[in-house]
């Protein structure tokens, strides 16, 4: 389980900056020829910076919400490529929803992560997971779940060693998701958390062109 807030001061300046502060405490965890996966769009620009500093190639995990009928803002679920959709239990419980009430809306989601993963990544497969160490990358965590999601599938292709790392994350998060990771690396872990941009200085939504070009 990683560490949470030593010395990092806050906001960062933007993701580059926290991806760099992020690839020294990644490094220290001595992995053996990791995988190094960021979650567009976001967690692109902070996953370029930890590759880099392992001198490894990285590749994108696409994920997308699977939101409430009606609410799409409100996130029930989550969906990542390869996996199958990871849900909000107590949450569904809560809106007294079903996954089948969910199935049009998964539906959906899953059509636009297919059409994203061929923007990102064409006719190129996910490299293999099988055995090795994964790092998943993101720029911050709110509610976790499309981070579940995409650890839930690196799981299931098999990696040796799931690390999820990200610069800052809402305690709660973190303490949630350190179930779902072997290690989880995050620099903030603020109890007040009302979303990921707050804690950046320059936090600019990102296109699919901004994404393919750090790939």
């Amino acid at each position: 389980m990683g560490s949470s807030g030593h010395g990092v001061r806050l906001p960062f300046t933007d993701r580059a900056e926290a991806g760099r502060v992020l690839a020294g405490r990644v490094a220290a965890l001595g992995l053996i020829d990791p995988l190094v996966l960021a979650l567009p769009r976001g967690g692109v620009p902070v996953a370029d910076e930890v590759a880099r500093r392992l001198q490894v190639p990285f590749d994108v995990l696409v994920t997308r919400k699977i939101g409430c009928p009606g609410q799409p803002e409100l996130g029930v679920g989550a969906i990542a490529e390869g996996g199958e959709p990871v849900f909000d239990a107590e949450l569904l419980r809560r809106l007294a929803l079903t996954e089948r009430d969910l199935h049009p809306t998964t539906r959906r989601e899953r059509a636009e992560l297919a059409r994203r993963v061929a923007a990102y990544r064409g006719d190129r497969a996910l490299p293999a997971i099988k055995g090795r160490d994964v790092v998943v990358v993101d720029d911050g965590l709110a509610t976790g779940g499309t981070a579940r999601a995409a650890l839930a599938a690196v799981r299931a292709e098999g990696a040796s060693r799931v690390v999820l790392a990200v610069p800052v994350g809402a305690a709660q998060t973190v303490l949630e998701l350190s179930g779902d990771a072997d290690d989880v690396v995050v620099l903030a872990a603020p109890a007040v958390f009302r979303a990921v941009g707050q804690w950046y200085q320059h936090f600019e939504q990102l296109s699919d062109a901004d994404v393919l070009a750090l790939l």
